[in-house]
């Protein structure tokens, strides 16, 4: 017998009257009549060759093969009753869940901090990990489930994602207070006769800063270089070093490092910051909350 020539509802009725042992009740609980019942065993009697339940003085009595069978039903059964279940409600309030994000580390110092505050007041369970997935990578780790959301200046990406804006935002000049840059207006010769902070960072959208400070004869002369923007913070509030940033960064750092801001006066595109999400987990309930929150905090 193959699998795919059997009507699987012959298997409820089977598992009824394995339970109650006689047609009338089964056909009761199944609400169907006894002579339905009787054709659905019937019909699983000639499917397995076995006469699977024998009619005795106390109802029907089942044969060693249905006996075998009964275990292994139940729990199929009750399988496919768990997979077609309803989807239970996300409650933030009781949840345990681990979301995992895709950001920048200029991501991770502007959004995190602020989903830390937020799930400690609404999501006391709930965690939330940031992990590093360049654009060619993102789409397999968000249809298989490790990903929840992406957020960042993905210009590139994949189709089968859904996405939203959150915020536009330009380039800044960042530099210490009290750096000859911050008294008068930024001209790029001005920009040029300082010494740069370069950040090499190699992916899109960011790779466009440097291409731009290379055009104005910035890069060559450079000194200094990091990888990452997160280490720009730290030495450019103690030298006279001046760095090119996304400036939602420049917002989160200048206060604690006691830096300043100009927009660049270089033809750097502005960055559009968007939310992406899967759409297998479009209608998942705890994946439409943590967007949403994203959305709400962060949208502009």
């Amino acid at each position: 017998m193959e699998l795919r020539d059997l009507d699987l509802n012959l298997l409820l009725v089977f598992q009824e009257v394995f339970r109650e042992r006689q047609i009338s009740a089964a056909a009761r609980r199944l609400r169907l009549t006894q002579s339905a019942v009787s054709n659905a065993l019937a019909r699983l009697r000639r499917a397995t060759g076995d006469d699977l339940f024998v009619r005795v003085a106390a109802g029907m009595q089942p044969t060693p093969y249905a006996e075998r069978m009964a275990e292994p039903v139940a729990t199929a059964l009750a399988h496919l009753e768990q997979a077609l279940a309803p989807v239970q409600p996300f409650d933030p309030a009781t949840s345990r869940r681990r979301f995992t994000i895709a950001m920048t580390d200029v991501g991770e110092v502007y959004f995190m901090p602020r989903l830390v505050e937020l799930c400690g007041a609404a999501a006391p369970g709930v965690q939330i990990a940031s992990i590093r997935v360049g654009t060619p990578g993102l789409r397999e780790e968000m249809e298989a489930g490790r990903v929840d959301l992406a957020i960042g200046a993905f210009d590139d990406a994949p189709e089968a994602l859904y996405q939203r804006r959150l915020f536009r935002q330009d380039h800044v000049c960042l530099f210490r207070a009290g750096h000859p840059l911050a008294a008068g207006p930024l001209t790029v010769k001005r920009l040029v006769g300082v010494r740069h902070l370069v950040v090499a960072a190699l992916e899109s959208p960011y790779d466009g800063i440097n291409t731009a400070l290379q055009k104005a004869g910035i890069l060559g002369a450079a000194s200094f270089s990091v990888p990452h923007f997160s280490a720009a913070p730290y030495i450019v509030s103690t030298t006279d070093l001046v760095v090119t940033v996304p400036q939602k960064l420049a917002e989160r750092v200048a206060a604690p490092f006691g830096l300043v801001y100009v927009k660049s006066p270089l033809p750097l595109a502005a960055l559009q910051t968007n939310v992406f999400w899967h759409r297998r987990y479009n209608q998942d309930e705890g994946n439409r909350w943590l967007r949403t929150l994203v959305v709400e905090a962060f949208g502009e």
